[in-house]
């Protein structure tokens, strides 16, 4: 199967392709995997959280400074300001994606980022490297139950001219030690000789282990912007995979809107107990409509356990 398999919005079968192609090469791209009807109303609100490309090239966006002098200033974290983005971050296709490559249907989301990116805003070239540093407290496994998987989601068209993540095949690092966890370009030649650009249309989405080496690459477009998420999950049960906790955000206006809107799928992927779950009693229902009063509780109270 070739390196980074590129399939275009897969269903089942095409999954499985999707999850065959990311145990051998250590990611998978998927041109357009995200249709332009899901992206349209999340991209409609980027302005909440940065500026246009006009914006911040013209210099009339007064969070312009933000944005220069750091390859990672261009960072949002979830909730973000728009809850449409918030909620595409849990994406049912993007949901069904992760279940699929990790190989099992309870999954947590433990890290997500919206990111902006500017021509001339600074250096974004960066040396190949593998993100498990602030992933988990291990080192990644290919142990089946035991894997995580990053996903970024391009939310407009990504060009070579762009910036797009380059990666490389797990053929080529197999022997590789779990450290040092950094290669530059003028020490392994034979690596960024073998790398595979991620460039691709909105809506597309590169699957990625967080042992995989990647790195990101110069924006040279005039005048160009990069709008993309950085998504993370990993089985339920994975305790040393994390990178945020929920809860911290758990006061926001943000988080509140985001819970009022979202699915019981949705809400599970950030640790809610699902329907049916012990936890669901009549006094933590009461308790939880308190806190969340836009969140309809249906899915929950049809299935709760009955003290006795």
């Amino acid at each position: 199967m070739p390196a980074g398999l590129r399939l275009g919005d897969p269903g089942p079968m095409e999954l499985a392709d999707a999850a065959r192609a990311w145990h051998t090469d250590g990611f998978v791209i998927l041109p357009g995997f995200l249709p332009a009807r899901e992206l349209t109303p999340a991209v409609r609100e980027l302005d909440l959280l940065f500026p246009s490309a006009d914006g911040f090239h013209d210099g009339t966006d007064p969070r312009r400074e933000r944005f220069v002098g750091d390859e990672f200033a261009g960072i949002d974290t979830f909730p973000f300001a728009s809850t449409e983005l918030s909620l595409l971050a849990v994406n049912h296709r993007v949901l069904a994606l992760a279940e699929a490559l990790l190989g099992v249907d309870d999954i947590h989301i433990y890290g997500a980022e919206a990111w902006a990116k500017y021509t001339g805003a600074c250096n974004y070239d960066q040396d190949l490297h593998r993100d498990y540093l602030n992933h988990t407290i291990l080192v990644p496994s290919t142990t089946p139950g035991c894997r995580q998987v990053e996903m970024f989601v391009f939310l407009h068209d990504v060009p070579e001219a762009l910036g797009p993540p380059h990666l490389l095949s797990r053929q080529h690092t197999a022997s590789l030690p779990a450290m040092p966890n950094w290669y530059d370009n003028s020490g392994s030649p034979r690596l960024y000789a073998a790398e595979v650009s991620g460039a691709g249309p909105a809506g597309t989405v590169i699957a990625f282990e967080p042992g995989t080496f990647h790195r990101g690459t110069q924006l040279t477009a005039p005048r160009g912007a990069r709008y993309s998420m950085q998504l993370c999950f990993r089985p339920a049960n994975l305790q040393w995979g994390q990178r945020v906790g929920w809860a911290a955000s758990g006061f926001t206006t943000e988080w509140g809107e985001f819970v009022g809107r979202a699915t019981a799928r949705q809400l599970q992927a950030f640790g809610f107990p699902p329907p049916g779950h012990p936890y669901w009693t009549p006094e933590t229902l009461a308790g939880v409509a308190l806190r969340y009063p836009k969140l309809d509780l249906t899915p929950w109270r049809g299935s709760s356990p009955v003290r006795r």
